[in-house]
């Protein structure tokens, strides 16, 4: 029934990238104000002038990119231009496909400063993966030219392209003495949203979202479906980091968890259709179960209207740091030389009537970020009770059972999980990642045997893989080399970073879960690294303890309607 009602709606706006219109359609034949028309012809006159008079040669499309940009800011922070390149690139996050050879890469420092393009991974599903790429592998050519030097523009231009045109690209293999040749056609990739679904002990399914596209409803029914079949008795729905996406797919998600008739989500605008409010419809899949959202610094737009939603209606337990903020929704305009304009038209608002926009003064990006930086330095030593102290009444609203949210700043959870910090050692294996590229080297040594052992295997490396006192001791040795010293290890560095092996102990646990995970990264993908990570994440960790006020959430809302 409810896949009814879905079909039956209406387009939505987007909290961040809405419809693609016409500018030029859909302005024709609208009359302006006399002000609106003078101001227009004033802009239009200066452009002249200074393209015809000016003392020396002007660019006239940078002059138009210069003034566009100039126009947004004094809005708001959240109204963008985008050139067709970087368009490109933005649609293709938001439309969750590009056309490829379907590999994710990176560009290895090489001789000379110049640059070797890897293999990271190799994307499921695309033209690489069925003609044998791998993790790892060296593309030292792109139809008999060189690679060596190149930058992520280079890797665009030659390795994506229409589908169905062909590429040959030349390989080079750890552990393989001869070059291979691979003849890939080029075809349609689909880029996941979803970077992990996976049964955690007790009964609890977990899914992580990394922003809401157009693919994002289907990617999350498809694994709540496997999760329910599974047995899952709780679920975790973790958008941290996630800054948002289409505003359907937010209302199409929340929808799964309330009961019918419920507003999710109405927003506000100059216009008439800018001015809609969206409901649940009926036959959720997961409507009264039990369910923890975790949210961070990083969970803006679309991700606030899910958490703003199901935390107003007290429908799930709303876990981790302060939101990010972004109560407004854009519309995306095409201009006709394939540029586009990404315009706020509306505010949004939660069903408790809730603006979570953060302030903004006339468009200034850098304040208005920077406050944000510091809002989370703060945020860090304060519990859920602390950050309400002092709130003006007109921001403090009501959810359905009478507890008291507030408006403006983002969405607080209903319990503040701080940050947990780093220790001195894994900020130095951190911050240069060295973990990263040791687990590269680990991979090029014995990339063979390790395929042999654990192959496609994917869960049972999650569950069964050991990080052994062989690997350990090869990372210390590679990290002393690079200035990170355990113990009495000889280091020819320079400059070193000392530490104990009282220091190593404290934390073998996050090493060893990290080490395992970028090796399970490189195998599989990124859906290897958060079940493995899982075991040393602070907040998730936490959120587990939470389970009790989540479960009479869960029954005083079934109770309630």
């Amino acid at each position: 029934m409810k896949t009814f009602f879905k079909a039956k709606k209406t387009l939505l706006l987007s909290a961040m990238v809405v419809s693609v219109i016409l500018l030029g359609a859909q302005l024709e034949g609208q009359s302006l104000s006399a002000d609106t028309a003078e101001a227009l012809r004033r802009i239009e006159e200066v452009f002249l002038l200074v393209n015809k008079r000016y003392v020396e040669e002007v660019d006239p499309d940078q002059m138009a990119r210069s003034a566009i940009k100039g126009m947004l800011e004094n809005l708001d922070p959240h109204s963008i231009y985008f050139d067709a390149a970087q368009l490109q690139g933005e649609n293709e996050q938001f439309e969750a496909a590009f056309e490829g050879i379907g590999i994710s890469y990176e560009l290895l420092e090489g001789p000379d400063g110049a640059d070797t393009l890897a293999v990271l991974n190799v994307l499921p599903g695309g033209p690489s993966e069925e003609i044998g790429l791998q993790s790892g592998d060296r593309i030292i050519q792109v139809d008999g030219r060189s690679t060596i030097g190149y930058t992520d523009s280079d890797v665009k231009k030659n390795l994506k392209g229409p589908r169905g045109s062909k590429v040959r690209v030349t390989v080079q293999r750890p552990g393989v003495g001869t070059n291979i040749d691979f003849d890939i056609v080029r075809d349609k990739i689909p880029i996941y949203t979803l970077d992990a679904s996976y049964m955690m002990e007790n009964g609890t399914g977990y899914i992580r979202l990394n922003r809401f596209a157009r693919t994002t409803y289907v990617e999350f029914m498809k694994s709540l479906r496997t999760l329910k079949r599974q047995g899952m008795e709780r679920l975790v729905l973790d958008l941290r980091g996630n800054r948002g996406g289409y505003m359907e797919m937010a209302v199409d998600i929340s929808d799964e968890f309330l009961k019918n008739g419920q507003l999710i989500v109405s927003q506000k605008g100059m216009t008439d259709d800018s001015k809609e409010s969206f409901y649940a419809t009926s036959s959720g899949l997961w409507e009264s179960g039990p369910l923890m959202i975790l949210v961070d610094a990083g969970s803006a737009s679309a991700s606030e209207i899910v958490a703003g939603a199901l935390q107003d209606h007290d429908r799930a337990l709303i876990v981790g740091r302060r939101t990010f903020g972004k109560g407004l929704v854009q519309k995306q305009y095409m201009l006709r030389d394939g540029s586009a304009l990404r315009l706020t038209v509306a505010r949004y608002f939660t069903p408790s009537g809730r603006l979570i926009q953060t302030a903004y003064e006339d468009g200034d990006r850098s304040d208005y970020y920077a406050n944000k930086a510091a809002q989370r330095r703060s945020d860090g030593t304060q519990t859920s009770a602390d950050l309400l102290e002092g709130i003006a009444d007109s921001l403090k609203y009501q959810t359905d059972s009478g507890r008291t949210v507030i408006a403006g700043g983002g969405v607080i959870p209903d319990y503040i999980v701080p940050p947990d910090s780093l220790s001195p050692l894994m900020r130095a294996v951190l911050g240069p990642s060295l973990e990263n590229k040791f687990i590269r080297t680990w991979v090029d040594l014995h990339g063979a045997s390790i395929r042999a052992t654990w192959g496609e295997t994917q869960e049972r490396f999650v569950a069964s893989f050991k990080v052994d006192d062989k690997m350990v001791d090869a990372f210390l040795s590679y990290a002393a080399e690079r200035g990170v010293v355990v113990g009495d290890r000889s280091t020819q560095a320079t400059e070193s970073a000392n530490f104990t092996t009282d220091e190593l102990a404290e934390v073998r646990d996050e090493l060893h879960a990290l080490l395992k995970g970028r090796l399970g990264t490189r195998l599989y993908d990124r859906s290897a690294w958060y079940p493995v990570w899982s075991k040393v994440d602070h907040l998730l960790i936490e959120s587990q303890k939470l389970w009790n006020p989540a479960d009479d959430l869960a029954l005083q809302y079934a109770e309630a309607l």
